[in-house]
């Protein structure tokens, strides 16, 4: 127990600290980057998104070396690759620079943020690694509480050059050790003569249907809460609803993540990943339908707050333990670094498509029809049960546990 809470303990640090410098930062210091380099909004943002898609291409790559060296190696590399990018954004002088540095940090997302954490917990922890990803997740939400005023008060103080700067520092003088403090993985615990459990291939899972099918729901998923955090407050303005009223209305979010996560590691604890996983997939739809219907009704956009928050805590859990619970966890890694590509792609695209649809047809209710259709175009997404093996005769992409359907 002293081991798993020692673990959980430095991946909670990193993890929020990672988390604020790469990913929260950036929207409060964004506007102050682009008036003294001189840019224009789309390419201050533009190179956010970049960061993102990179991290989408290194995401299997990046999967494949945690499953062969461990998270301790990778993400100490990856605290390394992250501080040099943040000292070199600090320092950028002009657009080539900025972008340079953003695709550094691009890589550094990939090593050191949630499924290098989760893969690193799953060689650790072995079969019981659902709660320490429950357990790390609940912590990891307070990133954005800690990192947004945080950022404003640096970035005031001393501007946001400096502000990087020592986020970069933090990274190479406290993440990079911590992280080589992990330690080894744990052994494998082999039971007298049971079975061993086969564990799929990243080449096995690629050529199984649900594989895409999970993958294209994730990115779904992702694609409307990357859009609706960058556009929601002023989508409610637009409802009708005053600017004091909607920023109100968007702070339910963080403690709606962070309660999701807390009925998960309570009331949820036992039950399946897939059964939890079906409430995360339907609750979104349904908190899109009812700011689609009942947008300019205060209730309906604070229960469209909470649901999306709810369901974003939750999906993150679900995202971690999935992967596992259908293809086993000797090549987590990869796999779950697979399935994660496609939703960081869409987490890169969200902002930009749905800037492009409000520019294009301004009424709000436009966008938000479009992203109702993003999920209920995944809605028949496979049976998640754990994936069977072929037999002799048949294909590796023919069957799933039926004794375990969610939908």
């Amino acid at each position: 127990m002293h081991r798993a809470w020692h673990t959980i303990g430095i991946l909670a640090f990193t993890q929020i600290a990672s988390w604020g410098s790469l990913y929260y930062a950036f929207s409060i210091v964004a506007p102050g980057i682009g008036r003294e380099l001189g840019m224009r909004a789309e390419l201050v943002y533009g190179a956010f998104s970049w960061s993102l898609l990179v991290a989408g291409l290194v995401a299997t790559p990046t999967g494949m070396l945690l499953d062969r060296f461990g998270g301790k190696l990778i993400m100490a590399t990856g605290s390394l690759v992250c501080g040099a990018g943040l000292i070199w954004l600090s320092r950028a002088t002009g657009t080539l620079s900025y972008f340079g540095a953003s695709t550094v940090l691009g890589v550094a997302m990939s090593l050191t943020l949630y499924e290098a954490a989760f893969a690193t917990i799953n060689r650790k922890f072995n079969h019981n690694s659902r709660q320490a990803i429950s357990t790390l997740t609940l912590f990891a939400g307070f990133a954005s509480t800690v990192f947004w005023p945080l950022t404003l008060k640096l970035s005031t103080a001393i501007g946001w050059r400096e502000t990087y700067f020592w986020f970069g520092i933090v990274q190479l003088l406290l993440c990079l050790p911590l992280h080589l403090m992990l330690g080894r993985d744990a052994s494998v615990t082999h039971v007298p003569h049971a079975v061993p459990e086969r564990s799929h291939t990243l080449a096995e899972a690629l050529r199984h249907p649900a594989f895409w099918k999970l993958a294209m729901a994730f990115a779904a998923n992702m694609f409307i809460f990357s859009a609706l955090s960058v556009h929601l407050i002023p989508l409610l303005k637009d409802f009708g609803h005053t600017a004091g009223l909607a920023v109100m209305m968007s702070t339910l979010i963080g403690p709606m993540q962070v309660a999701g996560r807390i009925c998960e590691r309570t009331f949820a604890r036992n039950a399946l990943p897939q059964t939890v996983g079906l409430f995360s997939f339907a609750s979104l739809p349904a908190a899109v339908l009812a700011l689609l219907l009942w947008g300019s009704q205060s209730w309906a956009a604070a229960a469209f707050c909470t649901l999306y928050g709810l369901s974003n805590g939750v999906l993150t859990i679900v995202r971690g333990t999935i992967p596992q619970a259908m293809f086993g966890r000797q090549n987590y890694g990869a796999i779950s670094g697979a399935m994660a590509g496609p939703s960081l792609l869409a987490k890169a695209a969200g902002p930009l498509v749905a800037a492009f649809m409000l520019q294009t047809y301004p009424a709000p209710a436009v966008l938000i029809a479009m992203l109702l259709v993003s999920p209920l175009a995944t809605s028949n997404s496979p049976t998640l049960g754990r994936v069977k093996f072929p037999q002799a005769g048949q294909s590796d992409c023919s069957l799933i546990d039926r004794s375990r359907v969610i939908f």
